[in-house]
């Protein structure tokens, strides 16, 4: 190799970690616009953060919001000054080799959810980069799991067995805060963000298990 040779290959190298610092600072502020915009309840930041068919996934299994659904969802909650916060404590952000795609892991910390979790993918947009899939969940420590699992199982049975009129009222209950029109989740799905704190409920008879996991149905208690 001559040095003519070896001038541009490390010409190309030095431009390559450029381009790479430069996605993971730009990456980096797009999701810390997300979280600050959210704790504002600031609509245009944290729409801006994200694609026009973004997909958010709540913490419960229902909860799967995609484009308009879920800003026709956020515009209702910030009309009413509520946002959400989430407070940073760690974050992986990887770019693709193609520098136009990255994913991403967080470990967030909410007042009412306490540790908690999400992923997601980012897509470059002109010298920005927005967030496509935003995953946020709860994580189970190995210690209770199968527990949790059980309650979980549990819950969904006594959901099963409710009657016609009880699911039919908390289908209208749920969508009642969407515009008309708009792409509801279904009708399990509640806030996908919420800074309250999970539901605990006290056993009452052989059949009805303590719930100790975030959920909006009622259990058949």
């Amino acid at each position: 190799m001559t040095n003519i040779n070896r001038m541009i290959l490390a010409i190309f190298m030095v431009l390559g970690s450029v381009a790479q610092a430069d996605s993971q600072a730009r990456s980096t502020q797009t999701l810390d616009d997300f979280h600050q915009a959210a704790a504002r309840a600031d609509i245009d930041s944290y729409f801006a953060a994200m694609t026009e068919d973004v997909v958010f996934l709540g913490t419960d299994g229902s909860e799967r919001w995609q484009g308009q659904a879920f800003r026709d969802f956020v515009r209702v909650r910030f009309a009413a000054g509520r946002g959400w916060t989430y407070t940073v404590m760690a974050r992986n952000i990887t770019i693709a080799d193609d520098g136009q795609t990255a994913w991403f892991d967080e470990s967030l910390h909410n007042e009412g959810l306490g540790f908690c979790r999400s992923s997601g993918v980012l897509v470059k947009s002109g010298m920005d980069w927005k967030i496509a899939q935003y995953n946020l969940s709860v994580p189970v420590p190995n210690a209770i799991v199968h527990e949790v699992v059980a309650d979980i199982t549990a819950t969904q049975a006594a959901v099963v067995g409710s009657s016609a009129a009880t699911v039919d009222a908390a289908v209208d209950d749920t969508m009642s805060g969407f515009t008309a029109g708009a792409s509801a989740p279904p009708a399990a799905a509640a806030d996908p963000v919420a800074s309250e704190p999970a539901v605990e409920a006290t056993e009452t008879t052989d059949n009805c298990r303590r719930k100790r996991f975030k959920t909006n149905r009622k259990a058949g208690c």
